[in-house]
């Protein structure tokens, strides 16, 4: 049986397109907000076009220790390039950029999911140390 998970590509976000680059503190002091940026395509950039793009990204914190994650952002991105005179045509685009900001009191692990309508689902990690 196959499972969600392994639907899931992931690599070095230098070098792939599809990977969602988190952009966040390495530590951050506990109870205090703090922003977290997410795009996809920084070093190798990703095409934003009708027929290629990224419908959307996700964001979720787990906290060590616990069982699950929070989700603390979605972003969607509908607009690229269509319109009624055909693809490409529009003058209106989204960029695949998500900026939240959040707070916790335990260290853990910021997650970060995107997809692409062409290549899938993409996965990046980065962990977060709070000082209590």
């Amino acid at each position: 049986m196959e499972r969600f998970n392994q639907l899931f590509q992931g690599a070095d976000w230098k070098t792939e397109k599809h990977v969602p680059v988190i952009e966040a503190p390495e530590e951050v002091n506990a109870g205090e907000f703090f922003p977290v940026r997410v795009t996809v395509g920084r070093e190798v950039a990703h095409p934003n076009t009708t027929a290629h793009h990224i419908v959307w990204i996700s964001v979720y914190f787990h906290p060590d220790g616990e069982k699950f994650p929070y989700e603390i952002g979605k972003a969607e991105f509908s607009a690229h390039g269509a319109s009624v005179a055909g693809p490409d045509t529009s003058t209106v685009y989204t960029n695949h950029e998500a900026l939240l900001n959040f707070k916790t009191d335990k260290s853990g692990t910021i997650f970060a999911s995107g997809y692409c309508n062409i290549h899938g689902l993409w996965e990046n990690s980065k962990k977060l140390k709070v000082k209590k």
